[in-house]
């Protein structure tokens, strides 16, 4: 017997159950962000390394699910939303990950010090990002209930109010890293100038992380649109 795709056995019968399959295994990805900082500021290389391993091992299983939808998504769908509106949610959702293995990956290559005072707003600004990637998860739920409604009625103005509530908590992560690199350069002159930079990346690749959970609702509130 020839072995069944799970994925293909899902586009068989709609496209958003394996939206919401690499929507879930993203989200996985994103709970693990926070430990990395927690070992981080504890110094625990052994526990850094093994979340750092969790991550990328995640990552690469919500890859196999996004290249499965992507070759096997059909080039025209007889759905109330088009195709490349579908991919370009896909995208933003991928790169909620990606950005995750980007984080993880650079705080094992080079020595992070956290600097000085920097530790709690850090661990705040970290929760508070994975919280907006957390948001556009539960919006990526509603995907089913949505395409039962026809993108219509009381669910489209549920997601809506639930887009609007990302937003508002991706608008707050930005304050918080405006902040954080404030205090950052602050320091500057008592640090490396090349820890300098890479931390000012840092802050940025979290901050993106909110930002794609944005996009993420952002696509949502244009499929409904449309």
């Amino acid at each position: 017997m020839r072995p069944t795709n799970p994925i293909a056995s899902l586009l068989g019968s709609s496209p958003f159950k394996p939206m919401q399959l690499h929507m879930g295994k993203v989200r996985e990805c994103i709970s693990e962000v926070p430990g990395l900082f927690d070992a981080l500021i504890d110094k625990d290389q052994e526990k850094l390394k093994a979340i750092k391993e969790q991550i990328f091992s995640l990552e690469h299983e919500a890859d196999q699910i996004e290249n499965d939808i992507r070759a096997r998504l059909p080039k025209s769908l007889f759905m109330p939303v088009d195709r490349r509106d579908l991919l370009e949610l896909l995208e933003m959702q991928d790169s909620i990950a990606d950005t995750a293995q980007d984080i993880a990956g650079l705080l094992m290559e080079r020595d992070m010090s956290v600097p000085a005072d920097m530790s709690e707003p850090l661990r705040n600004f970290v929760q508070r990002c994975v919280d907006t990637c957390n948001q556009a998860a539960t919006i990526i739920d509603e995907l089913d209930e949505l395409i039962e409604m026809g993108f219509k009625g009381n669910q489209a103005n549920k997601v809506e109010e639930m887009v609007e509530a990302l937003g508002k908590v991706e608008d707050e992560t930005d304050e918080m890293g405006m902040a954080l690199a404030r205090s950052l350069f602050a320091q500057e002159e008592s640090m490396n100038p090349v820890s300098v930079m890479f931390w000012y990346q840092m802050i940025q690749w979290i901050g993106d992380l909110a930002d794609y959970a944005e996009k993420v609702g952002d696509r949502m509130r244009l499929l409904i649109a449309r």
